[in-house]
């Protein structure tokens, strides 16, 4: 009987201790690095290339879509049905599906959500449950337990047990009062906010990225159309000129010059048929298609007038639409936030616990207990904690308006570009339709007095290499025309909705 009224008498020794325990610490602060931009990188832009294939072109003006980082990868597309022919439309669809730019912002997403969850639980109730059953022996003494009864001939045993005991309880935890885990909650609801919208705003990079593409591919084919038609020419040049030679009519220097001019134009034709197979290679990386250029693309995208749009309007719509800007307007809100909870972590904070079972030798001889205890935690002093965060989340807050004022300057700059290039394409595209049709004629004529003897081949190839450079000309400045446009939505917003109608899709 001693030793089991001496293992009870420890059991709510033990209960009493339990239900001292130092209260939890504070809840601490979320950290946000130091920038807001996904750290994953990667852009899509419209830059200055070279006219490939061509040895001299009066064309000022050759952009081509610059993509990098993940936006120039894709997820394999196989689950996508695909018959070998490609539209516009299509590589724009398979574009958003695949492109590792969107997968990988979609991803950040599902992590950001991941996290609010994390964040909210803090403020949630928090319901634990456990079962307990344990054989001790105690050594009073070795525990600090020293009791000396006064009754002649009985002696207060110094080890207890062994003995047993179950325990079946659950237990709530509840912030009643914590304004550092409300900001850390509301924190990161705004992070979800800012990768939703740069999820919305990498798709508008994936359409840039995959409509230029395809209209660079366009835009090669019609190099190369234009390289066999020139070789067509060469060859009835060459052989009149050797039918000439055979009569006397001509040197055999015309009859070279004709050859080596032909040669040149399968030389160029060669260069360009290389340039299709790169691009459309690039085109099926960035749209999920097998790396290859076994492909057929469906659509001619011709000239067409620009959008009936001033700038001052494309800028007013890019402000309201850009998904960037509403990323990084999020940013400095879920920054302010974390600011917010830092700084209040010297504020006191309520908590409640509980728990309720029941406790005995056996479950046969147990007994319902339970405990509450409300918690008011007063920060005092955090060895310098508290400032060290509020300093940080300056900080990061300090950087995210930075960056938000960089992507206005940003935006206004892609719109003011975008219209530079289209009213320059333009008005390249309208010279280099005169120049095609003249150089078109001066051939013509050039021809026909090299048949009647007036004029030799050199002239005949010089009037030849005009009209190759006419024609690459006119192809460059409507591909940099259209190109512009696709840049244009881009530079508005809400690309994916703008395509099919700047560049009058059917």
């Amino acid at each position: 009987m001693t030793k089991r009224y001496c293992a009870v008498l420890w059991l709510g020794l033990g209960s009493i201790l339990q239900a001292q325990a130092p209260p939890p610490q504070g809840t601490p602060a979320a950290q946000l690095p130091l920038s807001g931009r996904p750290g994953q990188g990667g852009s899509v832009n419209t830059v200055e290339t070279p006219v490939p294939g061509v040895t001299s072109s009066v064309n000022t003006l050759n952009t081509s879509v610059q993509v990098q980082g993940p936006y120039a990868g894709s997820v394999a597309g196989s689950a996508k049905p695909f018959n070998g022919k490609l539209s516009l439309r299509d590589a724009v669809a398979r574009g958003l599906e695949y492109n590792l730019g969107t997968e990988g912002l979609t991803q950040a997403m599902r992590q950001a959500r991941g996290q609010v969850r994390v964040a909210r639980s803090s403020l949630l109730p928090n319901v634990n449950g456990y079962l307990r059953e344990a054989v001790q022996q105690t050594n009073l003494a070795a525990e600090g337990l020293r009791i000396h009864v006064p009754i002649p001939g009985f002696t207060f045993p110094t080890i207890v047990g062994p003995f047993n005991y179950y325990d079946l309880r659950a237990t709530l935890t509840q912030t009643v009062a914590d304004l550092t885990a409300l900001n850390n909650y509301r924190s990161a609801q705004e992070l979800v906010k800012a990768n939703e919208a740069a999820l919305r705003d990498a798709r508008d990079l994936v359409v840039l990225a995959a409509g230029g593409a395809y209209l660079q591919v366009m835009a090669a084919e019609a190099r190369v159309r234009s390289a066999q038609a020139q070789i067509d020419t060469a060859q009835a040049l060459f052989k009149q000129t050797q039918e000439r030679r055979a009569v006397g009519l001509n040197p055999q220097i015309d009859v070279n010059r004709s050859q080596v001019q032909l040669q040149t134009q399968q030389q160029r034709l060669m260069s360009l048929q290389n340039d299709v197979a790169k691009q459309k290679i690039n085109l099926a990386r960035l749209v999920g298609l097998p790396v290859n250029d076994g492909y057929e693309i469906t659509d001619d995208i011709p000239y067409s007038p620009a959008p009936d749009l001033t700038i001052e309007q494309a800028l007013k719509q890019a402000l309201e639409n850009r998904a960037d800007l509403q990323s990084a307007e999020a940013q400095v809100r879920a920054a302010e936030r974390t600011r917010s909870a830092a700084r209040w972590e010297h504020l006191p904070s309520l908590a409640l616990s509980a728990d309720y079972g029941a406790i005995g030798i056996n479950p046969a001889q147990s007994h319902g207990t339970f405990t509450v205890v409300g918690t008011l935690r007063i920060p005092i002093w955090q060895g310098g904690r508290t400032e060290g965060e509020a300093q940080e989340a300056d900080a990061a807050l300090g950087q995210r308006r930075a960056e938000l004022e960089d992507v206005r300057g940003r935006i206004e700059a892609d719109v003011r570009n975008a219209f530079l290039d289209l009213k320059t394409a333009a008005s390249q595209l309208e010279v280099a339709r005169n120049n095609q049709q003249v150089a078109g004629d001066t051939l013509r004529l050039t021809r026909q007095r090299f048949e009647a003897g007036i004029a030799d081949a050199v002239e005949v190839t010089q009037a030849q290499e005009s009209v190759v450079s006419a024609d690459l000309d006119y192809i460059t400045s409507v591909f940099a025309h259209n190109l512009s446009k696709v840049a244009l939505a881009r530079a508005i917003g809400r690309a994916e909705e703008r395509l099919g109608q700047f560049l009058k899709m059917p």
